[in-house]
């Protein structure tokens, strides 16, 4: 019987020999062995011989129950690797672990309940079997106390959630024993979770994290004689980590040892299935706490089958992810353009078998290889002919990239989750009809067909230039004159005519095509009743926004440039340009814009819930966001900031990131907007402006006071925020001054209490749906991203990680650096305020 099951009483031991374990003499607390008729108690526990690892009972954090488990010694907090009564909590009573003469561990009570016992052992025991654990982790049973006496059983054949150096992930092929990792619950509670990862054997040998032992969550590709093909962080020559992967007739395995081994004084790591997500943490010479080394998956195109069959994902090419191998075309094109790349592509030509050839796919993850065959005992030139004689073949690639290309993989069925890297990846070629291949060589008459149409092009392109100069020299003085006289009269009542050509005029003198729709005025005062005050929907600093609706019955959003708003063209063109650019579910998507004389007007998709803030700070409204809803909200947002600082074409900062900033769509999903300030970053320095702009209340102090900003400028806005939407309150107001005033100060002196769900909105709290931890969690993330100094602020890709896995380990946060409102509002729109972290004045420039 497998480890952690709850066999029959009677197939494991008599009532009369529990009674002679629980009056045998106990363990020694300092020893690491279990001798045979002895037992553990609940008081006592082992610790290894180097002292890295002690197994004893434990209760985990907001739970009441007893488990036997293993855990580091000497690492606080509590890190536990291996429980063994998962299954079943000790609750209203005390157990202990004893061995019996029969060679089997038994955790039971003193009633004769049995809450886990170790498999029986198929080999026959010679000797008095003797339990240990060791400085590896491992508990084993052998067969007499000599390190040579044969296994008898070992935790490391039935992982918890984790993978310690030199356990194994995969199967012995001779007992069918499958090695596989299972999520914890929850973190107060290690039964079985959702999620497994392991390896699956069928076709060529791979890992998976699935989701109810069988939906594919994350695939990380075939093993390749360095790393797994979806894992180019795996350096084969790390000098911390050897990674290992065994494929014989008895095991299909992977294992990894570090630095040092377990007791040597070297890097600690240990690698953790933590929900939807695996994590590799290291614990260096003497270092403080548990760091994240790398954490899988690392994005959408990560998710297992994203662009469905025959798709390619790929995040450096900016959005949507998701493109169609060359031949190939989007199966459903009408959800393809809604960002549902599911169905996948479809052959453009079908392969005939005869005349067929390949495209090569450089650096990508091999596609999923469940039901593909391998051969490492031929040549890829070999595999290209094997492929092109079998009609159902549809690509081929190397086995091994290992000191150079060998071996054969052949897939005759779809081909299913691939995606491409910057660096790293391997070689796929993937098999075409003649006509499609980027360069087939049928003959002259082809040659001569591209030659045609080349001096075709090239003709076409100089007519072209010289249209343009044309136009240039006889038309364009005369537009910038007319130009010039409209702006003169924003007022005016003088008709206005359609805009004619399609591309949006720089009134600097430069002609930029923004590769967005252009619409008529027209057409826009027809779908607003012509600005009708009814249609308003709100005004911010840009100007009013109005509800209208396009001929085809889509409902919008019309923002219009207000002749006295503090943003003018250049925020105009930059928000165009920048959402134009952007495509993300959490941000707002822009349909198109319209600049017709002093007329400046942007076309939003359009939200039914309005902004965030008619929620969260509204009492009447607040009790429509649960708790539920707000984590989402507070999840959602943070993958769009990801988004924009890692993830898109550009590296973007928002610097206007704000509750107000936020729109809520019919199913309270969010999504960032207003990007008239925002600016495209090229690295991760700092930058200078002597224009600070922004809303009070969520600017960092070095942008406040300094006019410096970076990513992690928004990082402290999203903290903020965060802090706003769990709380329902605004840190922006006019408070009575002092530090317990604002908003990050009561949420800093309510963490340090321990006391961080009392800052939950009583609207949320009194309804009592919502879970404490995760409320700690936000705060906690909350005030890690509102630190003083930038540095001490993490990425938004470690807060996307904190926030969406309950187990992550994260540091303490210290006192926050905030701004408390010392002032008023001045006759010429403009903040003085008093920054608290080191009393210096500045005037903030507000533009929204």
């Amino acid at each position: 019987m497998a480890a952690g099951g709850r066999p029959p009483l009677a197939l494991l031991l008599s009532l009369p020999l529990l009674v002679t374990l629980f009056s045998s003499p106990p363990a020694s607390a300092a020893d690491d062995t279990i001798a045979a008729n002895s037992s553990l108690a609940d008081d006592e526990t082992l610790v290894s011989a180097g002292g890295v690892f002690e197994l004893g009972f434990f209760t985990p954090a907001g739970s009441m129950a007893r488990f036997l488990g293993i855990w580091y010694r000497g690492i606080a907090p509590q890190t536990v690797v291996w429980v063994a009564n998962r299954d079943a909590p000790i609750n209203g009573t005390t157990a202990s672990l004893g061995l019996n003469a029969t060679g089997s561990l038994v955790l039971a009570d003193q009633s004769g309940r049995v809450f886990w016992s170790s498999a029986p052992s198929n080999a026959n025991a010679t000797g008095a079997p003797v339990a240990q654990l060791l400085d590896s982790g491992n508990f084993v049973l052998r067969d007499g106390g000599g390190a040579g006496a044969a296994v008898l059983w070992q935790s490391f054949d039935h992982p918890s959630d984790t993978l310690l150096p030199g356990m194994k992930l995969g199967w012995d092929l001779t007992t069918g024993l499958d090695r596989h990792l299972t999520t914890w619950r929850s973190p107060g509670d290690p039964s079985p979770g959702d999620y497994t990862f392991g390896i699956d054997i069928r076709g060529v040998p791979e890992g998976f994290i699935r989701y109810g032992g069988a939906a594919p969550v994350y695939r990380n590709g075939p093993w390749n004689g360095l790393q797994f093909s979806g894992e180019p962080e795996m350096e084969p020559n790390n000098s911390n980590f050897r990674f290992e992967f065994v494929a014989n007739a008895s095991d299909v395995y992977y294992t990894f040892l570090v630095d040092g081994g377990g007791g040597g004084g070297g890097v600690v790591s240990r690698f953790v299935l933590n929900q939807s997500s695996v994590q590799r943490y290291v614990w260096p010479p003497g270092g403080q706490a548990w760091s994240l080394y790398w954490s899988l998956p690392r994005d959408q195109c990560d998710r297992y089958a994203h662009c469905g069959a025959f798709g390619v994902c790929d995040t450096s090419s900016g959005s949507p992810a998701c493109g169609c191998v060359h031949g190939f075309t989007p199966a459903s094109p009408r959800d393809w353009a809604l960002r549902d790349s599911s169905a996948g592509c479809r052959r453009m030509t079908p392969l005939n078998c005869t005349g067929d050839g390949f495209l090569p796919l450089r650096g990508v993850k091999l596609p999923d290889t469940t039901n593909a065959t391998e051969d490492t005992t031929i040549t890829v030139d070999q595999c290209r002919q094997r492929c092109l004689a079998n009609c159902s073949c549809l690509a081929y690639s190397a086995s091994s990239i290992k000191d150079g290309d060998s071996g054969c993989i052949i897939w005759s069925s779809l081909l299913i989750d691939i995606r491409h890297f910057a660096y790293g990846g391997e070689d796929l070629y993937v098999r075409l009809a003649a006509s499609d291949l980027p360069s087939n060589g049928d003959g002259s008459r082809k040659k001569n067909i591209v030659v045609v149409v080349f001096v075709s092009l090239v003709v076409l392109v100089l007519f072209g230039f010289g249209g343009f100069f044309i136009w240039n020299k006889l038309f364009r003085n005369r537009g910038r004159f007319q130009s010039t006289q409209r702006f003169n009269s924003f007022g005016s009542s003088i008709p206005l005519t359609p805009v004619q050509d399609r591309k949006l005029e720089d009134e600097s003198g430069q002609n930029k095509d923004l590769n967005v729709t252009l619409f008529d005025m027209a057409t826009i005062a027809f779908s607003t009743n012509n600005f009708a005050t009814w249609n308003k929907l709100g005004e911010g600093g840009f100007g009013a926004v109005y509800k209208g609706e396009l001929e085809g019955g889509q409902t919008v959003a019309v923002k219009r440039l207000s002749k006295y708003s503090t943003q003018g063209l250049d925020e105009f063109k930059n928000e165009v340009m920048l959402i134009a650019k952007l495509q993300h579910v959490n941000l707002v998507r822009l349909l198109g814009c319209c600049i017709h004389g002093e007329e400046r007007i942007l076309v939003y998709e359009y939200m039914e819930n309005k902004s965030l803030d008619n929620f969260i700070f509204d009492k009447g409204r607040s009790a429509q966001l649960n708790w539920s809803k707000r984590f989402d909200i507070i999840l959602g947002i943070a993958r769009g900031l990801l988004y924009l600082h890692q993830d898109s074409r550009y590296k973007v900062i928002h610097r206007d990131l704000k509750a107000g900033n936020i729109l809520l769509d019919k199913d309270m999903n969010p999504k960032i907007s207003d990007f008239g300030v925002a600016r495209i970053f090229g690295d991760d320095t700092d930058s200078r402006t002597r224009k600070v702009v922004g809303t009070y209340g969520y600017m960092s102090p070095e942008y406040a006071m300094d006019g410096v900003f970076s990513v992690k400028s928004d990082v402290f806005s999203f903290g903020v925020l965060v802090l706003e939407v769990v709380s329902g309150r605004k840190n922006r107001g006019v408070y009575s001054s002092g530090e317990q005033a604002s908003l990050l100060s009561q949420a800093w002196r309510l963490w340090r209490e321990g006391s961080a769900v009392a800052l939950l909105d009583e609207a949320v709290a009194g309804a009592g749906a919502y879970r404490g931890s995760e409320v700690r969690r936000c705060v906690q993330v909350a005030l890690l991203c509102v630190q003083e100094r930038p540095d001490d602020r993490p990425h938004m890709a470690e807060v996307f990680l904190a926030l969406g896995n309950p187990g992550a380990v994260l540091p303490q946060p210290r006192h926050p650096g905030f701004c408390s409102d010392r002032g008023s509002t001045s006759t010429d729109g403009e903040w003085s305020s008093t920054c608290t972290v080191n009393d210096v004045t500045v005037t903030i420039v507000e533009g929204r």
